[in-house]
């Protein structure tokens, strides 16, 4: 299985999210956010956490218009998979690729701490190797994660089982403590916690690992 990372200016968490590929047994290529198509054979597009373009405008909002933003869109709308995290979840709900918004925390505060997550849905191949109702530790970093969506889009989410995260002590004021959320094919996934920063023991924890590992058993069946 291929991954593609992009990097934006302003990126931090590319090379980490590279890493927790490589370790699941992915072949990794970097990219470079003015590049116009993907490696050829991508399978999972892999958008990470940092702060793009510095987070003027809104967070997310100028690296949805790169060059490699249209490849981005039309992987997706092939069916291929694609993991935004923090920043990258955010730049997914600019590229309309998932909806709702990313907002200021509900606190007005920068938070960064390891935080318990409830695994919502396991009808993926993001969390198939997880249980439902799991309980998970994962790392949070971020001033814009308070996830909100009006009621007619949380009632699609919620009948729909796309709610793949939910946090067990909302740190920044989620709508319906929502951590991370899938598109209608459920290949699409943001989520606002970092998988990719609990894959190993020197970590912290490794309740990460099992997202990556669950992504390459699963897309292999998919």
């Amino acid at each position: 299985m291929k991954a593609a990372v992009i990097t934006f200016p302003g990126s931090n968490c590319d090379r980490d999210l590279a890493v927790a590929f490589e370790k699941a047994g992915f072949q990794v290529a970097r990219v470079w956010h003015k590049d116009t198509a993907l490696p050829a054979g991508t399978d999972v597009v892999g958008l990470p956490g940092g702060f793009s373009f510095g987070d003027y405008l809104r967070c997310g909002a100028i690296a949805a218009q790169s060059p490699i933003a249209a490849a981005v869109v039309a992987h997706a709308g092939r069916g291929g998979f694609v993991l935004g995290v923090c920043n990258g979840f955010q730049v997914l709900t600019e590229m309309r690729l998932l909806p709702g918004a990313l907002m200021r925390n509900a606190g007005l505060k920068f938070v960064c701490r390891s935080v318990g997550l409830r695994v919502v849905s396991t009808d993926t191949a993001f969390t198939s190797a997880y249980a439902r109702g799991q309980e998970v530790a994962l790392p949070i970093a971020h001033h814009d994660g308070n996830f909100t969506i009006d009621a007619e889009g949380l009632k699609a989410l919620q009948d729909q089982d796309r709610i793949a995260f939910t946090y067990l002590s909302n740190p920044n004021g989620a709508t319906a403590d929502i951590a991370g959320i899938l598109s209608p094919n459920r290949r699409v996934l943001g989520m606002m916690p970092h998988p990719e920063r609990a894959v190993e023991a020197a970590q912290g924890g490794a309740d990460g690992a099992a997202l990556f590992a669950g992504l390459m058993g699963g897309m292999a069946l998919a």
